[in-house]
């Protein structure tokens, strides 16, 4: 049988995306205009702690540690036997936060 989740999680939204988060996680986000060190706070759609699962409720409050960029990609656009290429390269911006405290 599969072992429930003991500990608390709950599931943030953050740059259009959601995160399965617990305390003491680090997540990496689309980039928060925010100095290292801030707290922030995020909204959740939903908190649960063994088996029991609260909709809509709670706060998760997290610490920035880092904003940086990410490795370079490259992108690469040709069409066969038309003499067009275009190349071209981008890092994406992200903030590193770590999770201090999930309130239900």
């Amino acid at each position: 049988m599969k072992e429930r989740c003991r500990e608390m999680y709950a599931v943030i939204v953050t740059g259009g995306k959601q995160y399965k988060v617990s305390e003491g996680d680090t997540i990496y986000v689309e980039k928060l205009d925010m100095e290292d060190g801030a707290e922030v706070k995020f909204e959740t759609l939903m908190t649960g702690e063994d088996g029991k699962i609260n909709i809509g409720t709670g706060a998760v409050t997290g610490e920035v540690v880092k904003t940086g960029k990410q490795k370079k990609i490259t992108v690469f656009k040709y069409k066969a036997k038309k003499n067009y290429r275009r190349k071209q390269g981008h890092r994406q911006p992200y903030t590193k936060v770590v999770i201090k405290k999930i309130e239900a």
